[in-house]
């Protein structure tokens, strides 16, 4: 199997990045002696994750199970309310507005009333993940379906096709590139709502357990608690990603 130039490229130069970030990290711990309360060295949060990789695996479950649940929870709620905004005017001016308002509210201030509502269980931080969530996916959605090539809509009219089968047919397979763009937002921003949600009230999850090491000033398994989040992070991305992929072949008939 040969592999492409291209490939070894996209690999090869996020790793000499990463390189170079752990050797200026090392460099300015060492020049400037660092204690490790404030920064550890990149060896240590190695070792802190090593050594609790039990522990952050576990944790990991829990941030991973509300997270998926919480972007699943806005792309299923957020999907028809693009459809009914991006097909109605009127609709579309009463509520866009307001989901701007609510995007532009602090989720941190937020995140104190949905406990109130909904107590401190999973339901609190899937609320917030969602809502960190909804937002990117119905945007692109609702311009994705505002985006229809006009060609297209007027074979479907030169055909007589109903409005379900132009929506079906055409404008939402046209609007899938929109929808995976918006799904790879949410997906890394409902990680968030739910490490917010665990900071708020959780005894479980990675944000309980970054909480924890910072009370205990144990600066490395904070670093490592912080390192599975962006891996937890990346992983969701990339089967996003590996969807789009799979799409592709798809868009392309759509488009042609």
């Amino acid at each position: 199997m040969k592999i492409s130039s291209e490939a070894v490229t996209r690999v090869a130069y996020p790793v000499f990045g990463l390189l170079l970030l752990l050797l200026f990290w090392q460099g300015y711990i060492v020049m400037f002696d660092v204690p490790q309360a404030v920064l550890p060295r990149p060896l240590a949060v190695w070792n802190a994750t090593i050594n609790n990789l039990p522990l952050l695996l576990s944790e990991g479950r829990v941030t991973l199970l509300e997270s998926v649940y919480g972007f699943l929870l806005a792309f299923f709620l957020g999907i028809p309310i693009a459809v009914a905004i991006s097909s109605s005017r009127t609709l579309n001016l009463m509520f866009y507005p307001l989901l701007i308002a609510t995007q532009a509210l602090p989720k941190v201030a937020l995140a104190p009333l949905i406990l109130v509502w909904l107590g401190t269980g999973i339901e609190s931080k899937l609320a917030i993940a969602w809502l960190v969530a909804f937002f990117p996916i119905v945007v692109d959605t609702a311009t994705g379906l505002r985006s229809t090539p006009s060609e297209m809509l007027d074979l479907a009219a030169s055909v007589r096709a109903t409005g379900w089968q132009t929506f079906w047919k055409i404008k939402f397979p046209a609007a899938l590139p929109f929808v995976i763009t918006g799904s790879k937002v949410a997906i890394t921003l409902a990680v968030i709502g739910a490490v917010i949600g665990e900071f708020i009230s959780s005894n479980e999850g990675l944000g309980n357990l970054l909480l924890v090491a910072n009370s205990q000033v144990n600066t490395p398994l904070a670093f490592a608690a912080l390192l599975a989040l962006a891996v937890l992070g990346m992983v969701l991305y990339a089967v996003v990603a590996f969807v789009d992929i799979a799409l592709k072949p798809w868009f392309s008939e759509v488009r042609h």
